[in-house]
């Protein structure tokens, strides 16, 4: 507590702030632009690192990656593209909260709700790091996979009229993942030609199978003639939108406490915890009919959950070198070039780099706010922009983001065959964030039962190992509920509109 208030001040030297600024400015571009994940985000930006002192390098990775994950939902609310695979959630309500002449407000909600998950992650990261990496440690393979079950079953209710269509595409999305070479045994899985051997990176499908339907949507003749995407602006205060985001209590408290929980897991990621808040919320909502349509509170938990899994992945990374996310792996990297060792030391040894690059993660987050909801502002603009010129642009995007992340002309035809795909399923009722969801999920929970199939066989058996304990029990259980309360909720909702 105490090191916490004295390593404040460092933040607002001149150069360390300016340099808090500018991450946070260019977190929410990067951020905003599909394909630009914020685990990329911070890997482009750890080179900028090597002649900075570590605490003000540390500082501009820690800005990206809080910005980033915030600025991914931009492009998801105005262009229903998620700009990073945290963000797909927020596309359900948010892009339909935009056509509704509502985008301020979603943008507001948005900023506002990640600022309070984010907060709370940070105070986490704060008082409770001792504590919390032991409890972290304990998550082993087995109950990874078990978590992937768990998000595996938010499938069926995500952006599709039917339950069936939804496990349809999950399904379709799982048997993506599996495609290439055999994790273990290293032989051919589900291709016949070299462009895909290595898999189909998640880049690509995500941005394949958001952005190419919108373009081919926006270039259909209809549209050409129409001319311009202008949705009716409503002017909305920023003060009636934190009355609006607080009035949905339930929602951030659930997406908050989701996006802890699911941090402290190491290589969960923000995908998990915003998909599994965004299902949580709209179960326990009363209003269940709504989401999907423009509901706020399926943005407030989505984008709280994402922003309050920053600071708990960093506890297993800060204490004991096991990142809890994708780009807390990444940033890893950056705190190795520094010659800083994760570890219990860490906050000894290095005590002032350390508890500077904290402070900074907790300032970073009002910064994100009060830039997001400037920016916010200016949402008219891109959607007064004609239909020709923004499907160009989002086209040369789609293929810079794809092919940046490997060099790889294989991931841009991967990407416009899976976009073009989607664009006729999504004629017929399906929807791409199930797909996505399957593709994400696939390789955390094949992964896991291997290592876990492995372990259980050379111990107490594979049956006991995925079964036996009391994590295991809890984790079980919650997937039978969740699969049992969403046919529940499915059969009632029928009902009620016979």
């Amino acid at each position: 507590m105490l090191d916490f208030i004295t390593y404040m001040p460092e933040v607002f030297t001149a150069w360390n702030f300016t340099i808090l600024v500018l991450g946070t400015v260019g977190g929410l571009i990067l951020g905003a632009t599909p394909g630009l994940s914020p685990t990329m985000a911070v890997a482009l930006l750890i080179p900028f690192t090597f002649h900075m002192q570590p605490a003000t390098g540390l500082i501009l990775l820690g800005a990206a990656y809080t910005s980033t994950v915030a600025g991914g939902a931009i492009s998801a609310i105005l262009l229903s593209i998620p700009g990073a695979p945290s963000n797909i959630a927020t596309t359900l309500d948010g892009h339909p909260l935009a056509k509704q002449g509502r985008a301020t407000a979603a943008l507001h909600y948005c900023f506002i709700s990640s600022l309070v998950g984010g907060v709370l992650g940070v105070l986490v990261l704060i008082f409770f790091t001792p504590m919390l990496s032991q409890w972290a440690l304990g998550f082993g393979p087995s109950h990874l996979f078990w978590v992937a079950i768990l998000g595996v079953t938010v499938i069926g209710s995500l952006g599709t009229g039917s339950v069936i269509k939804g496990l349809f595409s999950g399904f379709i999305g799982l048997w993506i993942s599996t495609i290439g070479y055999d994790p273990v045994l290293g032989v051919e899985r589900f291709y016949y030609t070299e462009h895909v051997a290595g898999g189909i990176n998640i880049i690509a499908a995500l941005v394949g199978l958001f952005a190419i339907p919108q373009v081919l949507l926006m270039i259909t003749p209809k549209n050409l003639a129409d001319g311009a995407t202008t949705y009716e602006m409503e002017e909305q205060s920023v003060l009636t939108s934190i009355k609006a985001t607080l009035q949905r209590w339930k929602a951030l408290t659930i997406g908050s406490i989701t996006g802890i929980i699911v941090g402290l897991i190491p290589g969960a990621g923000g995908q998990i915890a915003g998909l599994v808040a965004y299902d949580q919320t709209r179960k326990m909502s009363a209003n269940k009919e709504k989401f999907g349509k423009g509901e706020p509170a399926g943005v407030i938990a989505a984008e709280s959950a994402n922003n309050a899994m920053v600071g708990p992945s960093l506890v297993p990374l800060l204490t004991l070198s096991v990142p809890g996310s994708p780009t807390a792996a990444v940033l890893l990297g950056g705190l190795l070039i520094h010659g800083l060792f994760p570890g219990p030391s860490l906050f000894t040894d290095h005590a002032p780099i350390v508890w500077t690059f904290i402070d900074s993660l907790l300032v970073g987050q009002l910064l994100m706010c009060v830039f997001g909801i400037a920016i916010s502002r200016y949402s008219r603009f891109v959607m007064d922009i004609p239909e020709f010129y923004m499907a160009a642009a989002i086209t040369v995007l789609a293929v810079f983001g794809t092919y940046s992340v490997q060099n790889s002309f294989s991931d841009v035809l991967a990407m416009m065959t899976l976009g073009v795909t989607m664009f006729f399923a999504s004629k017929i009722g399906f929807s791409p964030s199930p797909v996505v969801l399957g593709i994400i999920l696939g390789p955390i929970a094949e992964t896991n039962f291997l290592q876990g199939q492995l372990i259980g066989s050379v111990s107490d058996g594979v049956f006991n190992y995925f079964f036996i304990g009391p994590l295991n029990m809890t984790l079980i259980a919650i997937v039978i509920l969740s699969v049992v309360y969403s046919a529940y909720s499915e059969i009632k909702t029928r009902k009620k509109n016979v």
